[in-house]
């Protein structure tokens, strides 16, 4: 994902051209993946032609289980990891960030399911069991609904309140103080 100029409010949302993020999805190879339940998702992008990326999400789900062992996606998660300008992860996302190391001797958090697994991973995680969204330079989130607080509270640090409230409200996703920071919470992003 790269980040681009934000326009605030209903704009920012309405055209490719106004979006403050320009978004593609990585795969081993260009084409379609099939996500849990047959539906086909597009890469546009393999690892060896994915570009620069400012913004990395690993998504989580059942198939980060098999992608624990690929030592491709793992490469490029690393090297990914390493070069942006901001690593999060919704999800067991955070699983696939603890093996390549992104996570050592920091906080955070996974679906519940999987937090004894994420700290068998790596034993010098701080594994937040109760907290939804946890920062620590890399930005971890619980679940799916956990990853959208953590969605919204990465772009309103890129790119302020106005962008990011106004789609909140036309989705009808509450929010205010339904994601605390975390205790001793480092900037989502750095200068």
């Amino acid at each position: 994902m790269r980040i681009l100029d934000p326009v605030a409010g209903t704009e920012s949302r309405k055209t490719d051209e106004s979006a403050p993020f320009d978004v593609s999805l990585v795969a081993h190879r260009p084409g379609v993946v099939a996500a849990t339940g047959g539906l086909g998702i597009v890469a546009e992008h393999g690892f060896d032609d994915a570009g620069e990326i400012d913004l990395l999400v690993v998504p989580g789900g059942v198939g980060t289980r098999p992608l624990l062992e690929d030592r491709e996606a793992l490469a490029w998660i690393e090297h990914s990891a390493s070069a942006a300008r901001l690593t999060t992860s919704v999800c067991t996302g955070a699983l696939l960030l603890a093996r390549v190391g992104a996570l050592r001797d920091r906080r955070a958090t996974t679906h519940w399911a999987a937090l004894d697994l994420l700290g068998e991973i790596d034993p010098s995680i701080d594994v937040r069991r109760d907290e939804r969204v946890v920062c620590d330079e890399v930005i971890t989130s619980a679940g799916v609904s956990a990853g959208i607080d953590m969605a919204f509270r990465v772009v309103e640090e890129l790119h302020g309140a106005a962008v990011v409230n106004e789609p909140a409200r036309y989705i009808d996703y509450p929010r205010a103080a339904d994601v605390p920071p975390s205790r001793n919470d480092s900037p989502a992003v750095g200068p």
